[in-house]
């Protein structure tokens, strides 16, 4: 029977998207994704808003591309012109021969966080899921959805892709031989005991260089989920700062959180670009030279 009513109380919460909260008690997001015990407790609901996100995207790469047309429908239409702006823009940030090798990954995560962090402010996402009846109301316990992006899992499991292909494109790139010059070889003309001090100088730097570069993952996630994580929490906190209004006053907020999810979006993406563009630019310059007439 209890189980009957928490049901009835479940799919009411979820009809209604707004949930009633305790006032005697503080709610907010939490800071880490919720595990859904109905799924087993593996899977967490920012897990199921980044499975259903990248669904939706391969299903629309699928359609705009199944059959290519020389007058393409909107699907086509769309795909390409997101494809043509986003190369056209990174082409003029780090280059043509750099975009070539980078830019299926610097484009899909794009996108992808793109997707996410505007999946996320669909009404019912954070709003639908199990709870309990209280004196005050229906509180949600286990929200069934949450953004993605709101989870630091996520932002940093994206980050350590990247950091991991900066590795694989450095050394195509420039070598072993020539990553480690980068970071510790003295730059500019010198001779004489100028010449040894900044040796010495340009080799005590590269060991900060590579502190800086291994907490680059850890600033790119904390970025990316602290935007993210803080925008949720104010769109709940503008729902119920006044009864009888929390469909209203978060209207406002949640143009400015399109734009915060854009903008994200494209930090993400232009961080990515031009860490793998320092580490690589001698060579694209050396490059661009030879193909020169």
């Amino acid at each position: 029977m209890r189980t009957k009513l928490n049901r009835g109380l479940w799919l009411l919460a979820a009809l209604a998207s707004v949930p009633v909260f305790a006032e005697a008690e503080e709610h907010g997001l939490s800071q880490s994704a919720v595990p859904l015990d109905s799924l087993g407790g593996f899977v967490s609901n920012s897990m199921v808003v980044s499975w259903m996100v990248a669904a939706g995207l391969i299903v629309f790469a699928r359609r705009a591309t199944r059959d290519m047309k020389k007058t393409p429908g909107r699907a086509q239409n769309l795909m390409e012109w997101l494809i043509e702006s986003l190369y056209g823009f990174l082409e003029s940030i780090i280059g043509a021969h750099l975009v070539k090798r980078t830019f299926w990954f610097l484009a899909t995560i794009f996108l992808f966080i793109l997707a996410a962090n505007w999946f996320g402010l669909v009404p019912g996402v954070g709003t639908i899921g199990w709870g309990h009846q209280t004196a005050h109301g229906f509180v949600i316990d286990q929200p069934l959805l949450r953004g993605a992006n709101a989870d630091m899992n996520l932002t940093l499991a994206m980050a350590l892709i990247f950091f991991a292909c900066w590795i694989v494109w450095a050394m195509r790139e420039v070598g072993p031989l020539g990553f480690l010059k980068e970071l510790f070889a003295p730059k500019g003309e010198t001779s004489g005991f100028l010449k040894v001090l900044m040796v010495l100088v340009f080799f005590c730097a590269g060991f900060l260089e590579i502190i800086s570069i291994l907490f680059r993952p850890v600033s790119l996630s904390f970025r990316l989920y602290g935007n993210i994580f803080a925008g949720e929490n104010m769109l709940e906190a503008m729902a119920r700062i006044q009864p009888g209004l929390g469909w209203l006053l978060p209207i406002p907020f949640y143009f400015m959180e399109v734009l915060v999810g854009l903008v994200q979006a494209l930090v993400f993406m232009l961080l990515c670009a031009v860490f793998t563009l320092l580490i690589c630019q001698h060579e694209e310059s050396a490059h661009e030279a030879e193909t020169k007439p």
